[in-house]
C-alpha cells in the first residue's frame, strides 16, 4: 500500500472505526491493567464505550462525508458518550485533535498540530494532572511528532514515542511498578496511534494478547495502596453558560478529586470522585442544568457491565390499558425483570451498582409508559439521585420510592395500586419498602478491613445496611451467618432471590438452616438471575 500524504474525511472515519475495533478487542486486557487507586469502573470498557458512541455518530452520516461533518460527529459523539475518567479524557483529546481541521484534507503539519492541541486540552480538563498516566502518553506522542514532515512520519513518530512513554509509566507511579504493569489508559491510547499507522501506511494491526500469558493481576487486584476515601463517581452532561464554568470548577475542587470537565459552547461532560453526591449535583444546578446523571459506588468494585450490555432478554412490558399511575423499575437479572413485570411494572430499565442508567434512559422509560403519573423504583442507592432529576424533565407527575435494593422494590410493588395517584402510591409503597430488612451475598474482589473482620479476596461476604455483616469461606456458611444477623423474632417472611452462582443444594441448605433456627419464618424462593450476587434476601 502507498502511504497517504493527506488524511481525507473517509480516512479519518476509517481511523476512528479501526480504533474502536482495537479497543473492543483489547478491552479485557486494558481492564486487567487497571490497578489505579479507587478504579472508576474499567478503563478498557469506558474507552470502548466512548469510541462506540463516536462511531455511531460517524456512521449516521452515511457515505457522502465531509471533513467538517466527520469532525462534528467525533466531537459530539465523544462528548455525549464519554464514560468514566479515561473516557472523558479521551473525549477531550479527540476534540482537541480535530479542532483545527477544515473541509480540506489534513496534512502532516495539521495532524501534528492537532496532537499538540489534544495534549493541551486534555491537561486543561484534568484538575490535578498526574504523570505516568494517559496524559504522559499523549504528551510524548505530540512531542515526538512535532518535527515530522510527512503524514507517514507524523503517525509513526507519535506511535513510537507513545510506546516509549507507556513503558516508562511505572517509573512515575509506584502503584504501577509494584503491580508490574503499565498504565491502562495509556495502553488504550497507544491503540489510537496503531489505528492511524494502519490507515496512513498500511501497518499491520496489533494482535490481541492472550490474557493468561500476560501474567496480569486479576481484575482490580491492585498492589497495596492508600485509598483516597472518596466513595462515589459522579458523571453528567451539564448545560451551562461558558462564563459560569470557572465558578463551577472552584466549587468542585472543594468536593473531591479525579475531576475532569470537558466541552464548550454551553455543553460540558463532567466527572468527579466525591463523598457528597448531592453537593456535586447541586453545584451544577447553581450554574446550569445537569442531565444524564450517573452515580457509581467505587467501594463496591462491582462489574455488571457485561450483563447490562447483553441484557436484551428482559421481558417486554405487557400491552395493557394505560393505568392512572405506572411504575418504572431499574432491574438487574432476567428473572428479576419477569417478577417485576408480573407485579405490574410497565417499563423496565436495566442497570445496577456500577452500570447505573442515565437520566435520559429513565426519562425515556417514563415517557414510554403513557401515564401522566409515574412511580420510579431505583432499587439501588446510587441510582436514587439520578431518578430524582426525572420529574423536572417530563410532562408527568413523577415520584421516586427510595428503594435501595431489589427486595425493597419487590416489597414496594406488593402495595402498588395502578388506579391510585402517584402520591398515594408513593406513600404506601415507601412504607412497604421500609418494612424490609435487605441482605446480599457476593464474593470479595480484594482484601479489605471491615467492622465484621478482615476480608481476603475470594471470601464470601454478606452485606446489609451496616456494610459487611458476615464473612465465610463458603456460600452456604455466609448465607447462614448473614441471616443470623438479619432475622429477628418478630419477622415472619424471608424472600430469597437466586442469582448467578446459586444452586439447588445451597438453597436447600438455606431452607434447612431457617427451619432449624427460625421455625416461624416462612420462605419464598424466586429465580432472579442477577450477576455477581448469588442471593438477595428480604426479611419482613
Amino acid at each position: 500500500m502507498t502511504s497517504l500524504t493527506t488524511l481525507s474525511a473517509a480516512d479519518l472515519s476509517r481511523a476512528v472505526t479501526t480504533y474502536a475495533g482495537l479497543l473492543r478487542a483489547q478491552r479485557d486486557v486494558i481492564n486487567r491493567l487497571n490497578v489505579y487507586p479507587v478504579p472508576d469502573g474499567d478503563t478498557g470498557t469506558n474507552m470502548t464505550l466512548t469510541l462506540e458512541s463516536v462511531v455511531a455518530d460517524v456512521n449516521a452520516l452515511g457515505t457522502e462525508l465531509t471533513m467538517s461533518a466527520v469532525c462534528r460527529a467525533i466531537a459530539q459523539g465523544s462528548l455525549m458518550g464519554a464514560r468514566g475518567n479515561s473516557g472523558v479524557i479521551l473525549s477531550q483529546m479527540l476534540r482537541g485533535l480535530i479542532q483545527g481541521f477544515s473541509d480540506d484534507p489534513v496534512d502532516a503539519t495539521q495532524l501534528a498540530a492537532g496532537l499538540v492541541r489534544a495534549d493541551l486540552l486534555a491537561r486543561q480538563a484534568v484538575a490535578r494532572p498526574v504523570e505516568g498516566t494517559i496524559l504522559s502518553v499523549a504528551r510524548a506522542a505530540a512531542e515526538g511528532a512535532r518535527d515530522s514532515t510527512s503524514l507517514e512520519s507524523v503517525v509513526h513518530a507519535a506511535r513510537d514515542a507513545a510506546r516509549v512513554a507507556l513503558a516508562r509509566t511505572p517509573d512515575h507511579l509506584a502503584v504501577l511498578k509494584q503491580a508490574g504493569v503499565v498504565d491502562s489508559g495509556g495502553t488504550g491510547l497507544v491503540l489510537w496511534f496503531d489505528a492511524l499507522c494502519h490507515v496512513v501506511s498500511g501497518d499491520p494491526l496489533p494482535t490481541t494478547p492472550d490474557l493468561d500469558s500476560l501474567g496480569l493481576p486479576a481484575l482490580h487486584e491492585a498492589a497495596d495502596y492508600e485509598e483516597s476515601g472518596l466513595r462515589y463517581e459522579v458523571m453528567f452532561l451539564l448545560d451551562a453558560p461558558d462564563d459560569e464554568m470557572t465558578a463551577f470548577r472552584r466549587a468542585w475542587d472543594a468536593l473531591g478529586d479525579s475531576i475532569v470537565i470537558v466541552g464548550g459552547e454551553g455543553l460540558y461532560n463532567c466527572h468527579i470522585h466525591s463523598n457528597d453526591v448531592g453537593a456535586a449535583i447541586e453545584a451544577a444546578l447553581d450554574v446550569g442544568r445537569p442531565r444524564q446523571i450517573r452515580v457509581s459506588d467505587l467501594s463496591e468494585q462491582v462489574i455488571e457491565e457485561r450483563w447490562v450490555r447483553e441484557a436484551n432478554v428482559l421481558p417486554e412490558a405487557p400491552v395493557t390499558p394505560v393505568p392512572t399511575t405506572a411504575v418504572v423499575a431499574v432491574v438487574v437479572g432476567d428473572g428479576v425483570g419477569r417478577i417485576f413485570t408480573t407485579l405490574g411494572v410497565r417499563r423496565l430499565v436495566v442497570g445496577g451498582q456500577s452500570m447505573n442508567p442515565s437520566t435520559a434512559e429513565l426519562v425515556e422509560a417514563v415517557r414510554a409508559t403513557g401515564s401522566t403519573q409515574v412511580v420510579i423504583l431505583p432499587n439501588n442507592r446510587n441510582i436514587r439521585a439520578v431518578a430524582e432529576q426525572v420529574d423536572a424533565l417530563v410532562d408527568a407527575d413523577v415520584r421516586v420510592v427510595p428503594t435501595d435494593s431489589i427486595v425493597e422494590g419487590f416489597a414496594a410493588l406488593l402495595s402498588y395500586d395502578p388506579d391510585e395517584s402517584a402520591e398515594e402510591n408513593f406513600k404506601s409503597m415507601s412504607l412497604s419498602a421500609q418494612h424490609v430488612v435487605a441482605g446480599e451475598v457476593t464474593r470479595a474482589v480484594r482484601d479489605a478491613q471491615t467492622e465484621a473482620g478482615d476480608v481476603a479476596r475470594g471470601d464470601w461476604i454478606g452485606l446489609g445496611a451496616g456494610g459487611v455483616l458476615a464473612i465465610a469461606p463458603s456460600l452456604a456458611q455466609v448465607n447462614a451467618a448473614l441471616l443470623g444477623r438479619l432475622v429477628r423474632d418478630e419477622h415472619e417472611l424471608l424472600t430469597v432471590i437466586e442469582g448467578e452462582g446459586a444452586s439447588d443444594e445451597v438453597t436447600a441448605e438455606l431452607r434447612s438452616f431457617v427451619t432449624a433456627h427460625f421455625p416461624r419464618l416462612g420462605v419464598e424462593v424466586h429465580h432472579g438471575g442477577q450477576p455477581l450476587y448469588p442471593y438477595f434476601f428480604g426479611v419482613e
